[in-house]
């Protein structure tokens, strides 16, 4: 019996539910108490193993201070009949790496300061994949 492989967009809302519980530093428990359900079911809707009903992505947004569109931004349709795929930048801010990167820069008051730091990505990206290239 094939394992059920839980829908793009399930995995992708999930992900963000839990980029915007931890920027704001709540817990999975927390925010379990707040809608009334166990941390093991917030953990389920994070991982996009089971389904967040629209009732509860509404009660999930306001307590998170977003609007429910922001679940779905940066996702893309292929085709009407193609599944759903989540972005690269997507899964990088939701993982711990990406919260802590994206804390630490916006920390950073100064615009060209945060501006230089992005040019210096961009060159150690570009300079890695020209070594990997190479290589």
């Amino acid at each position: 019996m094939q394992k059920k492989i839980p829908n793009s967009i399930d995995v992708h809302v999930g992900g963000r539910i839990r980029f915007r519980r931890t920027m704001l530093g709540l817990s999975q428990e927390k925010l379990g108490d707040s809608l009334g359900i166990t941390f093991q079911q917030v953990q389920k809707y994070e991982k996009g193993t089971n389904r967040v009903g629209a009732s509860r992505l509404q009660n999930i947004a306001s307590i998170l201070g977003v609007p429910i569109s922001f679940f779905f931004e940066e996702t893309t349709v292929a085709g009407a009949d193609a599944p759903n795929e989540i972005t690269d930048i997507s899964l990088f801010i939701s993982s711990s790496e990406g919260l802590a990167l994206n804390r630490a820069f916006m920390s950073i008051p100064d615009p060209a300061v945060r501006q230089s730091i992005v040019k210096l990505a961009k060159s150690v990206a570009k300079n890695e994949g020209l070594k990997g290239a190479s290589e």
